[in-house]
């Protein structure tokens, strides 16, 4: 396994000598810089980089990877740094490459419902641009994400259940490979049986095979009418029956959001909700004024089967502007609960049917650990996310929290789920992948040496890197 290399090395050197005569004042290795580079919302320790750039074009992607490739330096793509599992740290040193001022959007086709970006526009820019066209793009993972970034790790979040996952919305990529090289995967064609699936290759790699430099995205028609509703449960059981009924009764609901009593708690501590402190639902339809009225009945009606009460509607923008943006800052909300605390944010996925079981078992396993670790899940697809909050001041508390987070993976994977359903493997699951996929990670490893042979894109991250990055340090 590759080990930091010296931050004073000459290769750095060089690489700061050449990356300025390209880049001039947009490279840094000031100390604040990198150590803003360093750290995200995950729970790993920070891991800075050497240097930090910020490109603007393509070709100066093109120039970066090149120099890094000369000088065997790691290659750390950054985009909104909301990442969960230590994905864009540099535990390697090397370049970390600041999206940022990439953020243009390229192309609009409003017949095609498509639109071609660079990677570091967030969601909500890319939406405010849309809204003169009457389209708009649904993946929501919560946090102002940059696009780049949610393709990267395969994001997606409150509206999977509708619209899919960036797997599903990306159409096709630009990418700057390991050695140079410029590819786009894909047409804009909506389908197409040419050969591998460069661009589902690519989404969801983290970075470890190329940075991507532009996305084309599917759009979505914005929806005539929006309604949101919530409603309060006596347990989790009757939270997930509603849910899964209400799927198989094809009601076409956009979001439909898992939130338990200490989630519920903390949510009311933080933004003044005033909700009952039990398991809830939070609904969101889209649709014509019609269906979504339909839909929400239909909704409401299932709920009552399985004791939901106080079904509440929203149907004013700000009332459900106030109601998601609660829903969105369910970090902080979580961190209400125990001030001074920091959270272990961890997610995974189970088929629905199991979601239930799962759920149970590990509500019971949070009571018998002592820990504080509210549950908010996407239950319409499977997967939800805790935060297991601790005092990382406490050497037992964090092995408790570890432990737990341990368990959590085995039983989700025993249950014929998934380590992660949307941050991705990072630094902090790459046990849990070879223990859910077994030899596809050794598949996984040779095609990230045929496309990264020297081991330097996002090195550490996914599996362990095999590689040894020479030269000059």
């Amino acid at each position: 396994m590759l080990t930091r290399p010296s931050p004073d090395g000459g290769a750095t050197e060089t690489a700061l000598t050449r990356l300025a005569q390209m880049l001039g004042p947009r490279v840094s290795r000031a100390a604040g810089v990198l150590a803003d580079h360093g750290r995200s919302e995950a729970y790993h320790a920070a891991s800075p980089p050497d240097l930090v750039v910020f490109p603007e074009t393509t070709e100066e992607m093109r120039g970066i990877v090149t120099i890094c490739r000369d000088l065997r330096l790691p290659i750390i793509p950054f985009g909104a740094g909301t990442s969960l599992e230590g994905n864009a740290s540099a535990p390697h040193g090397g370049v970390c490459i600041d999206m940022s001022r990439m953020d243009k959007v390229l192309a609009t086709s409003p017949e095609d419902m498509d639109v071609r970006v660079q990677p570091g526009i967030t969601r909500k820019q890319l939406n405010a641009q849309l809204r003169d066209t009457g389209l708009f793009f649904p993946i929501d993972p919560g946090a102002d994400a940059s696009i780049g970034g949610m393709a990267s790790t395969r994001a997606s979040g409150t509206m999977a259940v509708r619209y899919g996952t960036m797997k599903d919305n990306v159409l096709g990529l630009e990418a700057v490979l390991a050695d140079g090289r410029v590819i786009r995967t894909a047409r804009r064609a909506r389908k197409s049986a040419a050969g591998y699936d460069m661009t589902r290759l690519l989404v969801g790699a983290e970075g470890t095979l190329g940075v991507i430099t532009e996305v084309t995205l599917k759009l979505h028609p914005q929806p005539e009418a929006i309604s949101s509703a919530v409603c309060a449960f006596p347990d989790l059981k009757s939270v997930v029956g509603t849910a899964i009924a209400v799927i198989q009764s094809g009601v076409p609901v956009a979001r439909i959001e898992l939130l338990d009593a200490v989630m519920m708690r903390g949510m009311n501590l933080h933004a003044k909700l005033g909700l009952p402190e039990a398991p809830h639902l939070f609904f969101e339809f889209h649709g014509s004024k019609g269906s979504v009225a339909e839909q929400a009945e239909t909704a409401q009606a299932l709920a009552g089967e399985f004791g939901g009460q106080d079904f509440a509607w929203a149907t004013a923008p700000e009332e459900r502007s106030r109601l998601w943006q609660a829903r969105d800052n369910t970090l902080y909300a979580g961190l209400a609960l125990r001030p001074g605390a920091r959270a272990l944010v961890t997610d995974v996925c189970v088929p629905i049917s199991r979601l239930a079981e799962c759920l149970v078992a590990t509500a019971a396993d949070i009571a018998e650990s002592g820990l504080v670790a509210p549950v908010v899940g996407h239950v319409g697809d499977g997967n939800f996310h805790l935060l297991v909050l601790h005092d990382p001041a406490s050497v037992e508390e964090v092995a408790r929290v570890k432990a737990f987070n341990e368990r959590l993976v085995r039983r989700a994977i025993a249950l014929d789920g998934t380590c992660t359903g949307e941050h991705g493997i990072g630094l902090g699951k790459i046990d849990f992948l070879e223990l859910e996929l077994g030899e596809t990670v050794d598949a996984m490893r040779l095609v990230k040496q045929a496309l990264d042979p020297l081991g330097i894109m996002n090195p550490g991250k996914i599996f362990r890197s095999s590689a040894q990055m020479g030269g000059a340090r």
